[in-house]
């Protein structure tokens, strides 16, 4: 059967082969939510196995609960670490507007999504005339209270999707499958913020399965909105509308 070919003549040198590795390295994971198989990879195309979607049900999302815990549990060495073997710089974004984000080792979450995530969007925004100095300043006060501490706790690194919104998990008669990462080190909950973002259905048995199989640190509702900072970020760089507003909504919560 034909496979799936995402393709774009000038893409980022690396984009495809990172998709690839990072599709990988989440598929990896024991009793974790499998991944479209990679076919094959160059500079300019990557050839994924044609998946057949379906409409979601309970006892699928259930299943996706428990293995994207499953997932999540198989770690990675650093906060920002990509998949082994990746030493250069990642991607997030879509094809068409891929934005560079580092992938570099940190021992705390909080550093590493302050310095590596929203520092680099932060000034992208303000580059493009996105931020004006009020917003910029909001944005900065939260990064300097991740920086701070204030919102790390005892979690070791989490293996992440990245990207998980709803448009990344791809429904089958064999349940969930992801597709499209942004695959590194990071925090757990940074996964589950992306799934409510967009919606996903049975989004609460996703998250009542999943906490079965690994609860959540305690008052992670609380901080749903702080991992959903950095997605609204790139989407007001990318899009613009109305997502600066919910942008700056969602850190309103943390200043």
């Amino acid at each position: 059967m034909a496979g799936f070919i995402k393709q774009r003549a000038d893409a980022p040198e690396g984009f495809f082969a990172l998709e690839a590795a990072g599709l990988e390295w989440l598929d990896s994971a024991a009793h974790g939510v499998p991944c479209a198989k990679v076919r094959n990879v160059s500079e300019t195309w990557l050839e994924l196995e044609q998946l057949s979607p379906t409409a979601p049900t309970r006892g699928a999302a259930a299943d996706f609960g428990r293995r994207l815990a499953a997932t999540h549990n198989a770690g990675a060495p650093a906060f920002g670490a990509g998949p082994p073997g990746w030493s250069v710089d990642g991607f997030f974004g879509p094809l068409d507007n891929p934005l560079p984000v580092p992938l570099t080792h940190f021992d705390r979450w909080g550093t590493f999504h302050a310095e590596a995530r929203l520092a680099p969007m932060i000034e992208i925004a303000a580059t493009q005339g996105v931020l004006d100095g009020s917003a910029r300043q909001q944005l900065e006060a939260v990064s300097n209270r991740l920086v701070a501490g204030d919102f790390d706790d005892h979690e070791p690194p989490s293996r992440i999707h990245g990207d998980l919104w709803s448009g990344n998990v791809m429904w089958t008669a064999a349940g969930a499958v992801l597709i499209d990462p942004a695959a590194h080190g990071g925090h757990r909950e940074s996964d589950l913020a992306m799934l409510a973002l967009f919606g996903l259905p049975y989004l609460d048995t996703v998250l009542a399965s999943y906490e079965d199989a690994h609860p959540l640190v305690e008052g992670w509702r609380s901080r749903v909105s702080l991992h959903q900072v950095y997605p609204l970020l790139v989407h007001a760089i990318l899009f613009g509308g109305s997502y600066l507003r919910q942008t700056l909504a969602a850190a309103a919560h943390y200043l």
